[in-house]
């Protein structure tokens, strides 16, 4: 306080011996923001117009990464490079193209496994009598398959190591796409694990999944920390955080769809590159969000935003409900099959709740044609109940 009180003196001393001076208009606040936004505005314009083309002028926020500023911009805002301009085409002009008709058009069954199938036998029962109309592809990333359908045999592909977590993960989605788009009756895919049971007949299934003009691609969004959380700045500027989206990885898809999805190479590296577990202190997983922000991106009408394989997260854990042999009944099953609502809860603090009408082609409907994750203990109580609590169209 002395010290403050001294130099205030001073000041009123200094002012006695120096000249009186002119007053001038200090410029408000207000007046100095719209500066500087004007100056900010002008350098993003030149910017754009004017890209930097040497080296040393490209390390404007990273010395890490040689990226100018422009192609940090929004594409609204910037020319896009080669890459972008040719995924666009092709991803525009495959949307636009006729779907390929097939007299016996078939739905591709892709399982994606450890080793042997669990519930081959169930399966079995699922496909009997319907010859011709579907196919079966099989991933399995350890062990050769042991089989006890005729259905299955000799029908393993490639496959290449998964782990979980990792974009390998899309990796094997991917080649199970590769490997059914082969045969031009395949008109629809379906992605299911070694835990999936059928929770309806197979007319049901084939005319639920055929009839419709969308995929079943889980899409929502989580501003929490399992969310846009997992968001990495890395993917600009192709991918956006505000596109970012989260979903279950078991789809069902429609050839076209499928077609693209094998088309993609720039979206995917972003997601290869920059969604992994432990990035930045994050532990992001490519196969809850690439396909989901992936055709919300370029495709939003033409997925449902929800998945016709049921889980039950209602335990609040890392992964879902592990269905036992004591949990196996009617009641369930029946439980499962009435749902016509889908749920998304977010991974907020508030753990937000998102309620939407599982809608098909215009009527709401039962949402699941499948469910996970059963035990192989509940086998042979699955193949007591299937013809019972399967429900014809």
């Amino acid at each position: 306080m002395k010290l403050s009180k001294a130099w205030r003196l001073g000041m009123k001393d200094m002012q006695q011996i120096l000249p009186p001076h002119r007053h001038r208009g200090q410029l408000k606040k207000p007046t100095w923001i719209i500066v500087l936004v004007s100056l900010v505005c002008m350098f993003l314009v030149v910017s754009y117009i004017h890209p930097p083309q040497t080296s040393s002028s490209c390390y404007i926020f990273s010395t890490s990464t040689c990226q100018t500023f422009s192609s940090w911009l929004p594409p609204l805002f910037r020319e896009l490079r080669d890459d972008e301009i040719a995924s666009s085409v092709v991803i525009k002009n495959l949307l636009n193209m006729p779907p390929i008709e097939s007299k016996s058009p078939k739905i591709a069954f892709m399982f994606l496994s450890v080793g042997s199938l669990p519930f081959e036998k169930l399966w079995d029962m699922f496909f009997q009598g319907h010859e011709g109309r579907f196919s079966i592809y099989i991933h399995a990333s350890k062990d050769k398959p042991v089989h006890t359908s005729r259905y299955f045999v000799n029908r393993e592909i490639r496959s290449g190591k998964v782990e979980w977590g990792t974009v390998s993960m899309v990796d094997a989605e991917k080649r199970l796409l590769a490997n059914a788009l082969k045969d031009l009756d395949n008109q629809h895919f379906v992605l299911l694990s070694d835990s999936c049971v059928p929770l309806r007949d197979f007319d049901y299934v084939y005319n639920y999944l055929m009839y419709t003009n969308i995929s079943f691609i889980d899409s929502f969004t989580d501003p929490g920390p399992h969310g846009s959380g997992r968001y990495s700045q890395h993917m600009l500027p192709e991918v956006e955080k505000k596109f970012f989206r989260k979903g279950a990885q078991w789809f069902t898809m429609k050839r076209q769809h499928a077609v693209i999805v094998m088309a993609d190479n720039l979206y995917y590296t972003k997601f290869r590159e920059y969604c992994k577990p432990g990035m930045d202190g994050v532990n992001c997983y490519a196969d809850e969000h690439y396909l989901p922000t992936f055709f919300h991106m370029h495709n939003p009408n033409g997925v449902a935003n929800w998945s016709v394989t049921h889980v039950d997260w209602s335990e609040r854990k890392w992964h879902p409900k592990s269905y036992e042999k004591k949990d196996i009944s009617k009641e369930l099953l029946k439980n499962i099959t009435s749902i016509t609502e889908s749920v998304h809860v977010t991974s907020e603090e508030r753990k937000e709740t998102m309620i939407m009408p599982c809608m098909w082609n215009g009527m709401n409907r039962p949402c699941y044609l499948f469910a996970r994750k059963f035990l192989p203990e509940t086998l042979d109580s699955m193949i007591e109940l299937f013809s019972n609590y399967t429900t014809k169209a």
